[in-house]
């Protein structure tokens, strides 16, 4: 294949060999020669409701018709907007919510880290603006996000990033208590995924987000709720927060609000920063996206949550869970694979020493199932939560044989 004028994210500017997915339904996609494949990652993540939902492509058709876009500054808004953020507010895991909107989850990031650095400086305590981020932390591209990985690759030679981001061990408690100690008059907020994703998939120690909360109000600081892969159903609660029984103080979300159907994101805005913002009606909140409040994505979502919630979604990631876990248990129970990790609907199978997830990802596609190799050392699955039993146990018979494989090669 002649080299696209195309440059891709995540790969080599030099490749030239891709596979062209040309249409999609429910968790099955099809690429330009008619090859079939089980859709085993939900896309990137974020395709909650399955592909080839018709009645959102008709919603958006029909906005569309009407009022494509709009700006949302200052003294502008519109129905959809407006609507799906009474409806987001309603869901949001702690009481009293705003929501801001955005297009991605990276500006949602960036949005929640800038949110929590005002929260300090409009109450006269712009010192406290460090950032705590956890090791394998993947909190999108932009420069704020890009400074609270916990992916060291994905940090390289883009110059200096953004100060005050402080990136401890994902799962000490003790490393986390000890800054604080230190540095907690400072701290503006912590940053964390429920369930970290795109780093390999690693759900919390028991109690460990919870011991973030105590810590944060004990010293003042927000406690930021990285919900972009977790919302929506991922972990069989609307919110990864709720799974763990933990209110946080600003949500970040994007992916499953609209199941990709268009491109959309935002920031679950909780009573403590809220009241602080609507202090004094003389300031201004001097941040926003072009698209902010698109009505064309907000229709999108919309017509997703109402089949999300109509077809109970969220409970299916349990029954998606259950599957894949006993099944990716047995591979390392065998010896044919390292660890199993995951909750509801997400899991990682890391490889044995010496296996390339690369290469069993790449023996997967050959036989019609599309993962996600991280790094090269875990497979991750994260299935649209409509996959039927038939297609998630294609995915689960075609991992078995591409872990064989890649063992015995």
């Amino acid at each position: 294949m002649a080299r696209s004028a195309f440059l891709h994210p995540f790969t080599r500017p030099t490749a030239s060999d891709f596979v062209d997915i040309t249409r999609g339904e429910g968790a099955v996609v099809w690429d330009s020669e008619g090859n079939r494949y089980v859709d085993a990652m939900a896309s990137l993540w974020y395709c909650q409701v399955g592909h080839g939902r018709h009645e959102i492509a008709d919603a958006v058709a029909a906005q569309m018709r009407t009022l494509e876009a709009f700006h949302t500054f200052e003294m502008f808004t519109n129905d959809p907007a407006e609507q799906l953020c009474e409806r987001l507010a309603a869901l949001a895991p702690m009481p009293d919510a705003r929501v801001f909107l955005t297009c991605s989850g990276s500006e949602a990031v960036d949005t929640a880290i800038k949110f929590a650095r005002l929260h300090f400086a409009w109450q006269g305590r712009p010192e406290r603006r460090i950032v705590v981020a956890r090791d394998r932390a993947y909190h999108g591209v932009t420069y704020g996000g890009t400074s609270a990985q916990g992916i060291p690759p994905n940090k390289e030679n883009w110059g200096p990033l953004l100060e005050d981001v402080v990136v401890l061990d994902a799962d000490d408690p003790i490393a986390m208590k000890d800054l604080f100690a230190d540095r907690g008059e400072r701290i503006a907020a912590v940053i964390t995924e429920p369930v970290q994703g795109a780093g390999g998939v690693y759900p919390p120690p028991e109690g460990y987000l919870r011991g973030l909360r105590e810590l944060c109000d004990e010293h003042g600081a927000l406690l930021i709720a990285d919900e972009v892969v977790c919302g929506f159903g991922r972990l069989g609660s609307w919110w990864g927060s709720q799974h763990y029984g933990v209110e946080p103080d600003l949500v970040t979300f994007a992916k499953g609000a609209s199941s990709g159907y268009l491109p959309l994101g935002g920031v679950l805005v909780g009573a403590a920063v809220r009241e602080v913002f609507e202090a004094d009606d003389t300031r201004v909140l001097r941040h926003g996206f072009t698209y902010s409040g698109h009505p064309s994505a907000c229709t999108a979502a919309l017509v997703n949550l109402d089949i999300l919630e109509c077809e109970d979604l969220p409970a299916r990631a349990s029954w998606i869970g259950e599957r894949l876990f006993g099944a990716l248990h047995d591979l390392v129970a065998e010896g044919l694979a390292a660890e199993v990790r995951g909750e509801g609907g997400v899991w990682g199978l890391g490889m044995n020493e010496g296996v390339s997830a690369v290469a069993v990802r790449d023996e997967m596609l050959r036989n019609g199932v599309i993962p996600r190799p991280i790094a090269d050392h875990t497979v991750a699955f994260c299935p649209p939560l409509v996959i039927d039993e038939a297609d998630l146990d294609h995915v689960v018979s075609v991992t078995r044989s591409a872990v064989e494989s890649a063992a015995d090669p």
